[in-house]
């Protein structure tokens, strides 16, 4: 063997060795998730779940903090310079992940993008009009009126590369309840602190860090290795046997078991999720025929004939809160008065049935997916039980959310689950905007049902813009109790909110709005 094929293979032994020592190094979190994203697309479909995890990739002008305050994220600073109109000073020296230069014409695509009307997301801008770039380092937003929820608003509002998305044909938003898909469902490419390396749906999204990431980091992660695990038993044995480090949606029936293995610290809260049922208001059910849910008495003794009190105690295993009022107790508008819990009454149920002319029951389609929220499919089959007890006959609908959300979103439900924990706005008009007004413009985005109820529309309006705190939550709370009283939405409860980690991890924060944010993750 000649020399310098020794000196080669010796240096090729180096270079694995130094690969090897590299990768024992590096710090992975492999995070074993219940379900997985719908796209890389932030903007393609209103899942808290996976905007959440996109945030990892892209960034908006200003975030949340380790305090959910709003601090500066790629905006440096902003001004109110008339009543409608806003300046941001944007952040100098941002690249994205492919190395193109931050500028205010991409904040620009991204609004445009975000606001489109085809965007399922444009409920979550309901004051923007429109934009206008100052320099490159300067942008204005003109909105419809005086509105105090701008900040807030836009800490879920993803940046997109301009020169990206025009190069890829990717300036229209994709949306998942439609079907359609574009680059940016497969693709991406953001500012943020992760960046992805590898996807394969339903299998296991891959991202590793941004060392060109603009802001200094809190965490020492190097990669994150997502992967959705839908079997509750197979996510907790993963867990338990150093399969996975993480999971966040430990299944509230195994926390005794998780709390006593010697590798893992459990996280627990109640979620600011709201979890509760929408009602079809449509003329006619989804499968022909009156729809008797338009009767007030009929959506009372749907409620009345649920026994919250067994679900809370036998399904949510004692962790959640039921709940009387539609958002939670620490969300702005929220007031203890509209929180009360109706009675468990299946006489009085069967009776109001009688009276509304369907003592006989009637048929409709309740649909519900398998792993969007905690035990779903249990207390979706609990309440079907129920109702069947007093005469009616839900055909329950059960399956994965990708299968689901079309049906709920496109009116092919009479009944349908969906959780709203206000995000990322943090405050009641979240849903009365998205989800309670008429579906019109940028309002009733979240209106599945078809329902129009005008004094709550005008008061959506008026504390849209009342920049008077105290004058806008009474207004808020006032419009709460108009869906209290006509049962527009059915609450059920804030579900448990239960996170597994493993020890390897120094600090490992918990936010209320259960959103796992692995920059601030040391291990």
């Amino acid at each position: 063997m000649s020399i310098s094929t020794k000196t080669r293979q010796g240096a090729l032994a180096g270079l694995a060795a130094a690969l090897l020592a590299a990768t024992a190094q590096a710090e992975t979190i492999r995070w074993g998730a219940p379900r997985d994203i719908v796209s890389l697309d932030p903007y393609s479909y209103g899942d808290s779940y996976t905007i959440n995890f996109l945030n990892h990739i892209y960034e908006g002008l200003v975030r949340y903090n380790r305090d959910l305050e709003i601090e500066p994220a790629l905006a440096t600073a902003w001004e109110i310079v008339s009543p409608t109109t806003w300046r941001f000073t944007l952040r100098k020296g941002v690249k994205f992940h492919d190395g193109s230069d931050f500028t205010a014409e991409d904040v620009l695509a991204s609004l445009e993008r975000v606001s489109d009307e085809t965007s399922p997301l444009k409920g979550n801008l309901p004051a923007y009009q429109s934009a206008t770039v100052v320099d490159d380092n300067t942008i204005d937003i003109e909105l419809s009126g005086a509105y105090p929820l701008l900040l807030n608003d836009l800490t879920n509002i993803h940046i997109f590369d301009k020169g990206w998305l025009v190069a890829n044909n990717a300036e229209k938003p994709t949306d998942v309840s439609a079907g359609v898909e574009g680059y940016a469902t497969f693709n991406t490419n953001g500012t943020g602190p992760f960046q992805l390396e590898s996807r394969t749906p339903e299998a296991q999204t891959v991202l590793a860090v941004n060392n060109n990431w603009w802001d200094e980091p809190a965490h020492n992660l190097t990669r994150i290795e997502f992967q959705p695990i839908s079997s509750a038993a197979t996510r907790v044995a993963a867990l338990l046997s150093g399969e996975v480090d993480f999971v966040d949606s430990a299944p509230v029936q195994d926390l005794p078991r998780l709390a006593q293995a010697e590798n893992l610290t459990i996280l627990e809260r109640t979620d600011l999720r709201t979890v509760m049922l929408g009602f079809n208001r449509r003329e006619e059910l989804v499968g022909g025929g009156e729809n008797p849910m338009n009767d007030l008495r009929v959506r009372q003794a749907m409620q009345l004939a649920v026994d919250m009190d067994l679900i809370q105690d036998k399904v949510m295993r004692g962790k959640s809160r039921n709940a009387g009022a539609l958002v939670a107790p620490s969300i702005p508008g929220y007031s203890e008065d509209l929180d009360t819990v109706a009675p468990f009454d299946p006489e009085k149920a069967r009776a109001l049935l009688e009276e509304a002319g369907y003592g006989d029951g009637f048929a409709f389609d309740f649909v519900c997916t398998n792993e969007s929220y905690v035990n779903e499919e249990q207390f979706c089959q609990a309440i079907a039980s129920m109702w069947s007890r007093v005469g009616l006959e839900p055909k329950l609908d059960i399956g994965p959310t990708a299968k689901q959300t079309p049906k709920r979103a496109n009116g092919k439900a009479d009944i349908y689950t969906i959780g709203w924990a206000t995000l990322p706005m943090l405050d009641t008009y979240s849903i009365l905007v998205q989800m309670l007004h008429s579906k019109e413009g940028n309002s009733g985005v979240f209106n599945w049902g078809g329902w129009s109820y005008p004094e709550l529309d005008k008061l959506t309006q008026s504390a849209a813009v009342e920049l008077d705190r105290e004058a806008r939550l009474d207004m808020e709370n006032k419009a709460l109790r108009i869906a209290k009283d006509e049962i527009i939405m059915m609450p059920l409860h804030q579900q448990p909110m239960a996170w597994a980690v493993s020890r390897d991890f120094s600090d490992f924060p918990q936010f209320p709005d259960n959103k796992p944010r692995m920059w601030y993750v040391t291990k």
